[in-house]
């Protein structure tokens, strides 16, 4: 695939970012364009490896070989619909995906590997532009009714595909938009959210209809949708946070990270936020050294935070792809995401003790602690500290899906791990209820939920019709 000698003559090239002192002033999306010239010659780096590992690490199963190769070779508009044929949203998976693939990529394993993520995004972007995305209503409609409950990417995907096989789709959001993390735990200098507009108005024009407001089993009973719909799927995510159970807990001032991140969010929408969580000014310290916390990072930065530290318990990853994680893997290694480009301070084999604050309530201090490896994390003798602390923002990943509600009026059965138990079909032990993504797997990526949603599509069709069309 792509040129037979171009990984020998071409090296690997991404996108700039625009600079941190430029960017930290808006919420735009960071890159800076990438001529057409230089990504063809990316995609002419793929290499005719034989197995193609990249199709393993990357779960939609893309079929990358093929769309690097026809972008070499200037087929934009086979490459489009190459890649939509196993991803729905790639200018999602393209933007926020960690591209496992690249990580798989047969290249890999003594060069830099093929810069598939760029590639991916760069050929849906070409298919906006020249209008090739276009409404795919199904041909015939079967009569069949499914609700979707959760408008995140793996609740879009399987609705999407759901309405291509001639079922009539209902997406049921409890935010007053479309979206779910999407939408309001991205932050936009991630990904800007009219990437999700133009792909609601696609599904719009396929017959797919949405529903903003309704908390399905909090404002609105389950067993209406029980009643109307032949089949529901879950796809409400996983939204329990995880807590840190040390004394001063109930400080004001500290906060789930999804407490504040989606006010930023709702800002830049336009909405006006009464009493919104801000950084601004504040001594920040973020606890969570994964995604979400790099994400409360970069929008502290963008509020004009005075200071910014970011605690992880576990070590300090090493620089370059651990012998533990060997290639495919998804290697453990370090990772520097633009929002640690701008600034703050990064620190790891911290455990943080307790809180303490002024008369009125405030968190002024985080009390914390060096400790060692896990799975003890056995506190270093002496090495006790403090640090002033005016917000802290709480970014230690999910627990699972919030039961309350929903999962408790269903009465499905869940996994020890709190999460909603399906079979090879996704479908849960309650007889025609499905689940698919985070509410299934836990706390994952958006390209697992897309693939969730996709299989949980094939599953919800099969059961309704005897068989499918649908891709597994």
């Amino acid at each position: 695939m792509g040129k037979a000698s171009g990984f020998l003559e071409y090296q690997r090239e991404v996108p700039g970012r625009r600079a941190p002192e430029e960017r930290v002033k808006d919420w735009l999306e960071i890159y800076t364009p990438f001529p057409e010239d230089k990504i063809k010659l990316q995609g002419a780096r793929c290499m005719d490896c034989g197995v193609p590992f990249c199709h393993t690490g990357c779960p939609v199963t893309n079929i990358i070989p093929d769309w690097n190769d026809l972008v070499w070779k200037g087929r934009w508009r086979e490459a489009s619909r190459v890649l939509h044929s196993t991803n729905n949203f790639p200018e999602f998976t393209g933007r926020i995906c960690p591209a496992p693939c690249e990580a798989a990529c047969v290249l890999g394993i003594n060069e830099p590997p093929v810069t598939i993520k760029n590639i991916e995004k760069t050929i849906v972007e070409r298919a906006w532009a020249e209008g090739w995305v276009v409404p795919e209503p199904a041909a015939r409609r079967t009569g069949k009714k499914v609700a979707v409950i959760g408008s995140g990417p793996a609740g879009l995907a399987a609705a999407q595909q759901l309405s291509r096989a001639g079922h009539a789709v209902t997406v049921f959001e409890k935010a007053d938009r479309v979206g779910g993390l999407l939408r309001y735990g991205i932050p936009n200098f991630k990904m800007e959210k009219h990437l999700i507009d133009r792909r609601v108005a696609q599904m719009k024009g396929e017959g797919v209809e949405f529903v903003v407001n309704a908390h399905i089993g909090v404002t609105k009973p389950v067993e209406e949708l029980r009643s109307d719909f032949d089949a529901i799927l879950l796809a409400a995510g996983s939204e329990q946070p995880r807590d840190l159970k040390v004394p001063g807990r109930e400080l004001k001032g500290i906060h789930f990270a999804m407490e504040f991140l989606p006010q930023a969010n709702k800002v830049c929408e336009g909405d006006n936020v009464p009493g919104q969580i801000l950084a601004t000014g504040k001594n920040v310290v973020i606890i969570g050294g994964g995604d979400t916390g790099a994400d409360c990072l970069g929008t502290s930065h963008r509020q004009g935070a005075k200071k910014i530290t970011q605690f992880e318990l576990l070590p300090k990853p090493p620089e370059t792809r651990s012998p533990e994680t060997p290639w495919p893997l998804w290697p453990l290694q370090l990772r520097t995401e633009s929002s640690h480009e701008e600034g703050g301070a990064r620190e790891w084999s911290v455990s943080t003790v307790k809180f303490t604050g002024d008369k009125d309530g405030n968190v002024k201090k985080l009390h914390g602690v060096r400790v060692g490896p896990a799975p003890k994390f056995e506190p270093v003798p002496g090495s006790e500290f403090e640090m002033d602390a005016d917000l802290v923002l709480l970014a230690m990943g999910f627990t699972g899906p919030v039961r309350n509600g929903l999962l408790d009026s269903l009465g499905v059965t869940l996994d020890p791990r709190g999460n909603v138990m399906a079979d090879a079909n996704y479908m849960s032990s309650v007889p025609g209820v499905f689940a698919a993504g985070d509410v299934r797997r836990g706390q994952s990526l958006v390209v697992w939920a897309i693939a969730e949603g996709r299989k949980a599509a094939r599953g919800i069709d099969t059961w309704l019709m005897g068989s499918s069309q649908l891709p597994a």
